[in-house]
């Protein structure tokens, strides 16, 4: 029974990533893989109790999942209301190179304190407002990529992974921002400096025709919902060391101060707001419900190999393959994350290995934090490896082969370069 549930997991993970070629949403393969895997094993294993490890499962998987739907709508609340205007008053220049900088800069702080999924959007909008011609888009959404997956593997809320490996207590807010910052940053500087070379001259700007409501708002008005927005996520990691309760009550927190100030400023203007759809409620309606689901189903299908042994029979094999080697591990796991989704490919390794009293498998031990990096940052390597990239290739429409010869072999040269920096700070400081 254990073989059929592994051969169905693979052919739902084929669908998953096959999705742009099948046209089918990730979410679809991944609940139906998560429902599949479950029957199989209630009916192979019915000595066990499995609706309560599901549900035990279940559990662990909406902490994550509450997070992420917290911190999608804060983001949504604070771009409805011209939060963001700022970071386009930031990169206004005419100079290409100088924009390709600013754009990697502001996109790698924006994604540490975001997500690197919300953070390429954001990026996109404001640079069709800055950018006319699509050749430099496609060069400069390239670069998106690679800041914004940079910039979250340092942050426990800037990636999926990162949440993840931090609510289960795999790295600490201190330990991974200690020790992954400058790795991510020598990262991204080493792709910037080879991605320049695809830049010169001058920018043609473009027309800027926003007429949204967001840009009627006042100033003052659009700093108060960033202060409170962006300021309630830096809170959440603070939140849990004062409280110990999980990240997501913090995020709840955040936005239900957040929620509660929007809606005294949709009562003192009451005519802007219905007019705008400023109000949280409609706001809701955007929430990407589909990558929701999709987490869901991964995470849960991904829990069947875990109560099958399947995860700790592989790991206990890669590791004596590596004999014990986890840079090498680590970063072959980094390279696979281009290939497939990095988020159940970090779900899977967490399950394979238990959290140590000491050693590298210790709580910001080298494997955790070296995962949290090579996850992250090694998904830059294809498109379609993070959902930065497959974001971004929709949304500027950005073809695989395009960015294979392009962006790929940059994106590694800048991976590698970050393992390095990682590898001297431990021999010399850690």
């Amino acid at each position: 029974m254990v073989t059929v549930i592994v051969t169905f997991f693979i052919l739902g993970y084929l669908c998953i990533a096959l999705e742009s070629v099948l046209k089918i949403n990730k979410a679809v393969p991944a609940l139906l893989m998560c429902v599949v895997c479950w029957t199989l094993y209630a009916c192979g294993f019915p000595g066990m109790d499995t609706s309560g490890r599901l549900l035990h499962h279940l559990g662990e998987t909406c902490e994550i999942l509450f997070f992420l739907m917290g911190a999608m709508t804060i983001v949504e609340i604070v771009d409805a209301n011209g939060g963001f205007y700022f970071v386009h008053d930031a990169l206004a220049t005419t100079s290409k190179r100088k924009l390709l900088w600013r754009i990697t800069a502001m996109a790698f702080i924006l994604s540490a304190i975001l997500d690197n999924l919300t953070t390429s959007i954001v990026m996109i909008m404001v640079l069709r407002k800055l950018v006319d011609d699509h050749n430099d888009r496609m060069i400069f959404g390239g670069m998106i990529i690679i800041a914004a997956n940079a910039g979250g593997a340092f942050s426990p809320i800037g990636d999926v992974t990162t949440i993840m490996l931090w609510i289960k207590g795999m790295i600490t807010t201190g330990g991974v921002i200690s020790q992954l910052l400058l790795p991510s940053v020598v990262s991204v500087v080493v792709s910037a400096l080879l991605c320049s070379m695809y830049l010169k001259g001058e920018i043609k700007p473009a027309v800027n025709t926003d007429n949204s409501a967001a840009a009627a708002q006042t100033p003052g008005d659009r700093n108060l919902i960033l202060f409170i927005g962006v300021g309630g996520l830096i809170f959440v990691p603070i939140f849990r060391i004062l409280t110990g309760l999980p990240p997501f009550m913090g995020i709840l927190l955040a936005l239900g101060v957040l929620w509660l100030v929007s809606e005294f400023r949709c009562n003192r203007h009451a005519l802007l707001c219905e007019s705008s759809h400023l109000k949280v409620t409609t706001l809701l309606s955007r929430i990407d419900m589909a990558t929701i689901l999709f987490f869901l189903g991964i995470l849960l299908a991904v829990a069947t190999l875990q109560e099958t042994g399947v995860l700790t029979a592989f790991g206990q094999w890669l590791n004596e393959v590596s004999n014990g080697n986890h840079y090498l591990v680590t970063g072959i796991i980094g390279v696979v994350s281009s290939i497939v989704d990095n988020v159940p490919l970090v779900a899977g390794c967490m399950d394979m290995y238990p959290i140590a009293a000491t050693g590298d498998f210790a709580a910001d031990g080298v494997f955790w934090q070296l995962l949290a990096y090579c996850a992250g940052v090694g998904g830059s390597m294809l498109i379609i490896g993070s959902a930065a990239g497959v974001v971004v290739m929709g949304l500027e429409k950005i073809s695989f082969g395009w960015y294979l010869r392009r962006f790929s072999w940059i994106a590694f040269v800048g991976y590698c370069a970050g393992i390095a920096i990682y590898a001297i700070e431990h021999l010399l400081f850690f």
